[in-house]
């Protein structure tokens, strides 16, 4: 595997992420209410409709099932590019990538601007500052954005290696 070409996947990864997380949030932060600590979220729909935020609710699963489809296409192609040539290489690049992403997503956009920025705070949540900065909800999250990372890059891995 050639370590160059992983390292710019994963800086092109992580703008492409950026991106595809801050411009939704910024337009209109209640897109990704389901991602919102339960606090925050409690304290909108007192003066909001409800809509559904379960992990398991239809509106969640097919945002992050579409996510995670198009992370498998993408993860096929970058880790074929990188050089991965066997179930290992292919599984090893696409989760290394799926790890950056997952902390820089915990550690940078969730402790950093979605802590600071008044601009993806819910309407009647602005003044909840403690509870945009729970890094410990954050970190939870990241934690289980790993073992779900498995599942994809896993199947990259087999993809991989019944193409080359």
């Amino acid at each position: 595997m050639r370590i160059a070409v992983f390292l710019m996947e994963c800086a092109v990864s992580v703008i492409l992420f950026t991106c595809a997380i801050m411009i939704p949030l910024c337009r209109n932060p209640v897109w990704w209410i389901h991602d919102y600590p339960k606090d925050i979220q409690e304290k909108y729909f007192e003066t909001h409709e409800r809509i559904p935020t379960q992990p398991l609710s239809a509106p969640v699963l097919l945002k992050k099932g579409m996510a995670l489809l198009i992370c498998l296409a993408l993860f096929v192609g970058l880790a074929l590019l990188a050089g991965a040539r066997n179930f290992w290489s292919a599984f090893s690049a696409s989760y290394g990538l799926w790890l950056v992403i997952d902390w820089y997503d915990c550690f940078f956009l969730d402790w950093v601007l979605f802590a600071n920025l008044k601009k993806v705070r819910l309407p009647g949540t602005e003044h909840m500052d403690k509870a945009y900065h729970q890094k410990k909800y954050h970190f939870v999250h990241s934690v289980y954005g790993m073992a779900l990372g498995l599942a994809p890059c896993l199947l990259c891995g087999c993809i991989v290696a019944l193409m080359v």
